[in-house]
């Protein structure tokens, strides 16, 4: 994240430093809009377009003897203005979150530069994963997918969603978009903006890709299990920042990268390797929502497993990059030692104007004195 430096002057309206400085204000106008105009009949219809959950199917389950109405929801192309609505949330959620958490921890801790943009990035990212986690993981646990890891599969295409996962995707995607504009918002480096763009596109892909081919429970699993990884690092660097001895977290972080990556790619080549591959309903089927082709099951297998060899690249460089600097640093504080060792016996030798042992036990040496 960028530094957002603040000028007592005012900037012109509508210029770029004036919507930079009050992008907040800006879009909590725009999300108002949306919100007020709920209360007219006549933008009603469009409103909700924006701000609820479409797609409603009422389905009656039998309990016992009584029947009682369960809604799911199926995606669309409506489902693009509530994301682009909850894009708008996690803008004016963001400059909240900077400005009255990391901003006053930031004049508090008088961070360098570099250390403040990874520090602003990082608080940014803890409290998403940590609200996606926990998030994801009470969906996950609601639907028994772990008690359970035979219905990432069975009964697909899994068209049909309860609102909180809906909901989630939803909210997933609209966060990952809003860092889009953010780049611009926060004054990102230019040589950063590429670095960013395949971080984010990494994000929106894997997950529209879930959304759309009805992958929903196996991606809610992987999202949770990466969640809870990248929480740990962020974390971990929150630490590191406040006290630089404080490295645990990192080492903790180390290996679960490392199991999350193989649980990942396990649970993938279960599930669409094998578990769709043995399916009985196979084809392709836009109106059921049934993608279950080796064509479809070859490239989400590819773009998982391509994913997972890129981040383990990453993180390999990473970890490198991390012992190269440790290993200069312990360099560095041999070379200091060293001299300071050689001053001290030099000092007892006699040498830089002090008398040595053997010249204050010699009788040339006493007679010089007392004379």
């Amino acid at each position: 994240m960028g530094i957002r430096k603040k000028n007592n002057k005012n900037p012109p309206v509508l210029s770029h430093e004036f919507v930079i400085q009050n992008h907040a204000d800006i879009v909590s106008c725009v999300a108002m809009v949306f919100l007020l105009g709920l209360m007219f009949e006549v933008t009603s219809k469009v409103a909700v377009l924006f701000i609820t959950v479409q797609y409603n199917v009422t389905i009656s389950a039998n309990e016992g003897s009584e029947e009682t109405p369960v809604n799911f929801f199926h995606h669309g192309l409506k489902d693009l203005a509530t994301v682009f609505f909850y894009m708008l949330v996690a803008i004016i959620m963001h400059a909240i979150i900077q400005e009255y958490v990391l901003d006053k921890i930031n004049r508090k801790m008088h961070f360098s530069k570099t250390k403040h943009s990874k520090f602003n990035e990082s608080g940014q990212l803890s409290a998403f994963y940590l609200f996606s986690c926990g998030w994801g993981a009470s969906i996950v646990l609601s639907e028994n997918l772990l008690s359970n890891p035979v219905s990432l599969w069975e009964g697909y295409p899994h068209a049909l969603m309860p609102f909180q996962m809906k909901f989630y995707y939803i909210c997933q995607l609209g966060y990952w978009l809003h860092t889009l504009p953010e780049l611009y918002f926060q004054k990102i480096k230019k040589e950063d903006i590429p670095r960013q763009l395949v971080y984010v596109s990494l994000y929106v892909v894997h997950i529209a890709g879930a959304y759309i081919l009805n992958l929903n429970r196996l991606g809610l699993v992987l999202l949770v299990l990466h969640y809870f990884v990248e929480l740990l690092f962020h974390v971990s660097r929150l630490i590191y920042f406040s006290n630089e001895e404080r490295q645990t977290g990192f080492t903790v972080w180390a290996i679960l990268f490392v199991l999350a990556r193989l649980l990942t790619l396990s649970l993938s080549v279960l599930t669409v390797g094998f578990g769709l591959a043995g399916a009985e309903q196979q084809g392709l089927d836009l109106t059921t929502g049934n993608f279950n082709v080796i064509f479809v099951r070859v490239t989400v297998l590819a773009a998982i497993c391509t994913t997972q060899a890129f981040m383990m690249w990453k993180f390999i460089n990473f970890q490198l990059r991390r012992w190269r600097e440790q290993a200069q640093l312990q360099q560095s504080l041999k070379k200091k030692q060293a001299p300071s060792k050689s001053k001290a016996k030099n000092k007892a030798n006699g040498v830089n104007g002090s008398v040595s042992a053997n010249g204050a036990d010699s009788p040339r040496a006493r007679k010089e004195k007392s004379s």
